[in-house]
């Protein structure tokens, strides 16, 4: 389970606010032990999505992972 303050990536789309599986977020809060309140945002820094998410909707990046940018879409 990540904790406060941890890189996550995101497992599913969420098109409602144009986030798709693999984006990255920062866990701001941890509601015990599977709810997080995840931050997602663009390059300008601008919160994109601030989200209440389960330990099924985010998982931890992995070291050897790469990050990667995509064009935000709405």
């Amino acid at each position: 389970m990540p904790n406060e303050l941890e890189t996550v990536v995101l497992t599913r789309d969420v098109a409602e606010v144009g986030l798709a599986a693999g984006d990255i977020g920062a866990v701001v809060h941890r509601f015990g032990a599977d709810r997080f309140e995840v931050e997602f945002v663009a390059g300008s820094g601008e919160t994109v999505a601030l989200l209440t998410l389960t330990a099924r909707d985010v998982r931890p990046l992995a070291p050897s992972e790469i990050l990667h940018a995509r064009a935000l879409v709405s």
